[in-house]
């Protein structure tokens, strides 16, 4: 085996994805040896028993919703948010734009769009065409101290996300890009501040290996967010802490939501209420959708939310999240958000915990017969009743109680005592990589981008990182 390459890629998440695929438009993949790693498999060997055995099995030697071709990203509900063609600023996604411009931003991500309708997404963007509603729910939020985002956003659906990335998967392997899957990056080969290599454990028969570049660009995504921590621990790689957002899952009828769902189909809201003023935001948003659990390293399940194009329940569900920011003399946010994860999972015995947003204002705990005559049905059905503010800090539930209250004033029902609190939804793309225009980190040859390194916050943005991490290294490959 050939164990030396131009360019090596690990991570087959979107930012790696489309990092390969714009390298084939570039007709580099023809000269150039280039290797993609995942620790994963492959995109249609990805497959959760939770859908035929009722309950998580914690599947070995990664789950099968965060690692693989695609990503977490295959198992979403598949959203692509792009911004606004009239305003000045990028609202949501990550901070590319900060490297790269607006209008430069902008650009990208709208090529990459076209990208993702080449390989089957949906032609139909949602937030365009009732513009009049839109503004006057905007105007409501506005008066009850709440501002809401409005982007136009493509949805592909979690079983669509599958059949339009198998078909990405099977181009890029058809166009002399090397795949590595199961494959787990264990270390880093890096001596006088330049990367020479990697260090790596093929998880089906154990063997360990060495491969080599001078060019690698690290697209771990949010599940390899602490992996990253420790190897910038280790090799001493520039970084600084960030923001960890921690919240929850809540779940409430689509009777509720439906104007936000026909109007918008999602409704970013922010809101920085009193006492602590804190950023509290909506993030996807999944109408008609399904509640599910994810696996990290060690076991830490946290709870994210699905929407299908075709398969429907009768509620909504969308991520609840408080912004922290951490400084002297604690500044590692990603254990902090670990922390408070264990904490929910001791409680649930490994699984993740409901609790009625009635019992949580009441100062009681939930059992299982409350939700037996609960007029929300919870969609997962391995979540365990329990109490979630022995987990969460008091903070964060202030936080999200006050906001869930401000919002009730938006959309009348949403404070509703039957909705439901799922425990714990945490974002780990904490760790925020100090990197220059060309996305290169302090050590000569590496490269970050996507979600794991700070960058950005979303499929389309994550994409169109990859897009321009091609188009920067088009040069630098072209001197090898």
């Amino acid at each position: 085996m050939n164990k030396n390459y131009d360019l090596i890629i690990v991570g087959a998440g979107p930012s790696g994805v489309f990092t390969a695929y714009e390298l084939i438009q570039l007709g580099l993949a023809k000269t150039k040896k280039i290797l993609l790693i995942d620790q994963g498999k492959l995109v249609e060997k990805r497959y959760c028993p939770v859908e035929t055995l009722g309950e998580c099995v914690k599947c070995k030697p990664y789950c099968n919703i965060t690692s693989g071709f695609s990503g977490a990203g295959a198992f979403s509900d598949g959203k692509l948010t792009l911004p606004n063609k009239d305003s000045n600023t990028i609202e949501v996604g990550g901070t590319l734009d900060k490297y790269l411009g607006v209008e430069k931003t902008k650009e990208l991500m709208f090529y990459t769009d076209e990208i993702y309708l080449k390989f089957g997404a949906d032609t139909k963007l949602e937030g365009l065409e009732y513009l009049e509603k839109i503004k006057e729910i905007s105007e409501k939020a506005k008066t009850n101290g709440i501002t809401l985002a409005n982007c136009p956003i493509r949805h592909l659906g979690t079983e669509k996300s599958h059949e339009l990335y198998k078909k990405l998967q099977d181009y890029i392997l058809d166009n002399n890009v090397e795949i590595m899957f199961q494959t787990d990056v264990k270390d880093l080969i890096i001596k006088n501040k330049t990367i020479s290599g990697i260090i790596v454990e093929n998880l089906t028969n154990k063997t360990i290996s060495e491969f080599f570049s001078n060019n690698i660009v690290l697209g771990i995504g949010r599940k390899g967010a602490n992996w990253l921590s420790e190897m910038c621990l280790k090799h001493n790689i520039k970084n600084q802490a960030g923001v960890v957002d921690i919240g929850v899952r809540y779940e409430l009828p689509d009777s509720v939501m439906k104007d936000i769902n026909n109007y918008l189909y999602e409704g970013k809201f922010v809101g920085y209420l009193p006492p602590y003023k804190d950023k509290v935001r909506t993030f996807c948003q999944n109408p008609s959708g399904f509640v599910a659990n994810e696996v990290y390293d060690n076991n830490l399940t946290l709870v994210n939310g699905h929407s299908y194009k075709d398969k429907k329940s009768t509620n909504t569900n969308l991520a609840i999240l408080v912004s922290h920011h951490f400084s002297d003399p604690f500044k590692e946010p990603i254990k902090y958000g670990i922390n408070i994860a264990e904490n929910a999972n001791q409680l649930g015995k490994g699984n993740v915990l409901v609790q009625r947003l009635g019992d949580i204002l009441n100062g009681k705990r939930t059992w299982e017969k409350d939700l037996e005559k609960n007029s929300v049905v919870p969609t997962l059905k391995t979540a365990i009743a329990g109490d979630i503010t022995y987990a969460i800090g008091y903070r964060t539930m202030v936080d999200i109680l006050e906001f869930i209250k401000a919002m009730d004033k938006v959309i009348p029902g949403f404070a509703h005592p039957d909705n439901l609190l799922y425990a714990t939804e945490i974002k780990f793309y904490s760790n925020m990589l100090v990197i220059d225009n060309n996305f290169e980190t302090s050590i000569k040859g590496l490269y970050s981008i996507g979600d794991g390194g700070g960058l950005t916050r979303g499929l389309i943005m994550a994409s169109s990182s990859g897009v321009q991490m091609a188009r920067i290294l088009k040069n630098v490959l072209q001197k090898v």
